[in-house]
């Protein structure tokens, strides 16, 4: 009895509780004819949303997929979605989603002439999980394959303004750079912004906004084994490095005082007195960056300056400024103008112990900053990327430049890093 009393209670009290509701909601929406309220008054509960998928590309048993082959799909009302590949074997390969959630890029090409199963799963918030499946085959490895290279290789230390460079073992035509760029990704420790610049058809470079925070970890990846890019040639192989970024060691030279000052972490270590080059084959001012050092070489000039001007010397210490041929070097016969008068062919001269000390603090990488001069830098004279506006060098990039996303430090194609 006990329990029949404390249940009938509990009805009478949800009964009036109920009633309250009502009369409430009635007053809040009127109540007049026509009038129909929510559908919960009803008792009828709004369903929940089922999800559908469908995947685009690769058509369901397809022959001849390039071995770069992303799996694209549509869904809608999906709260969840993943995609699995697999080989004949029913090996899982490795892959992930891109930014938008719409396609999945397998980490690396698939194998020439082998079948595989995407499969693409949606659930919505009926928790119940849908699944769209595309079987394929991946393309016979092709004749016609472009090389990928790197300037650097794997755990270089460079310096702070080292671009990436890499090139093509053909000319990429315009309509396919946009592809090849999304393939492009850099990932940098800390995360700093920057991005790709086409500077040729067969280079393309990539520059943070600023000079790269000394000590960080860069990596950068080209996604381009049997990616078409045009003309029926393809992609040879993918492409992933790994550097590092040394202390940072700028080095600017004045020529109103004929003094180079070498500062590391923004404080002055040295000031080195130099010798740029004549008037008649006066030094660049520009931004420039050393791309080569030599700690013995032969400068050879009479082909480039004829029988009247040109010389072949033995150099010591030489680091390369520019293609031109522009080097810091020691030149012990310059050390009495140094500091005071200009005597070079158009590089800048130290003495023996400053070019020795230099050589032993700089990188590949270090930028030399020369102010005054009588001739501005030649764009495409060496490493110029420094020498143009971020708005400039973003111009170069065949995709449309955003802003740094939710993912921190990673780049993907034209993109910032974050």
């Amino acid at each position: 009895m006990r329990v029949r009393d404390q249940r009938n209670r509990r009805r009478l009290l949800a009964a009036g509780l109920l009633a309250v509701t009502l009369a409430l909601t009635s007053a809040c929406t009127g109540g007049g004819d026509g009038d129909e309220g929510p559908g919960w008054q009803d008792g009828v509960d709004q369903p929940a949303a089922k999800a559908t998928v469908s995947i685009s590309e690769p058509a369901a048993d397809a022959n001849d997929v390039p071995a770069s082959t992303e799996i694209t799909f549509a869904t809608e009302q999906a709260e969840d979605v993943t995609v699995e590949l697999t080989d004949a074997d029913g090996a899982t390969v490795e892959g992930s989603l891109d930014a938008a959630g719409t396609s999945w890029l397998p980490a690396k090409a698939l194998t020439y002439g082998a079948a595989y199963t995407a499969t693409v799963t949606a659930t919505g918030d009926d928790g119940v999980p849908v699944t769209a499946t595309s079987a394929f085959t991946v393309m016979e490895q092709p004749e016609n394959q472009v090389r990928v290279s790197s300037f650097l290789g794997d755990d270089q230390t460079v310096g702070v303004a080292m671009p990436l460079i890499v090139k093509f073992g053909r000319a990429i035509p315009e309509e396919y750079r946009a592809d090849l760029q999304r393939r492009m990704t850099v990932t940098s420790e800390p995360a700093q912004e920057g991005i790709w610049h086409w500077v040729s058809p067969t280079e393309i470079r990539y520059r943070p906004k600023e000079f790269w925070q000394a000590g960080s970890k860069v990596s950068y990846r080209v996604q381009a084994g049997g990616l078409p890019l045009g003309d029926g040639w393809y992609g040879r192989a993918d492409l992933t490095v790994d550097i590092a970024v040394g202390p940072e060691l700028v080095m600017t030279v004045d020529n109103r005082t004929k003094q180079m000052v070498v500062t590391r972490g923004g404080e002055k270590v040295k000031t080195i007195p130099v010798s740029l080059g004549k008037k008649s084959t006066p030094s660049s001012s520009g931004t420039m960056v050393v791309m080569e050092k030599l700690r013995k070489t032969v400068f050879d000039t009479f082909e480039e300056l004829g029988p009247d001007e040109g010389y072949r010397t033995k150099i010591d210490y030489a680091q390369r400024l520019t293609w031109g041929g522009e080097f810091i070097h020691a030149a012990p016969w310059s050390e009495g103008q140094q500091g005071t008068t200009n005597v070079s062919h158009g590089c800048v001269n130290v003495s023996m112990a400053n070019g020795a000390w230099l050589f032993d603090n700089t990188k590949v990488g270090d930028p030399i900053v020369v102010k005054g001069t009588e001739r501005k830098l030649q764009l495409g004279n060496g490493w110029t990327d420094w020498n143009i506006s971020w708005e400039e060098y973003v111009k170069g990039s065949a995709l449309p430049y955003e802003p740094v996303g939710s993912d921190p430090g990673v780049a993907p194609s034209g993109t910032p890093t974050a």
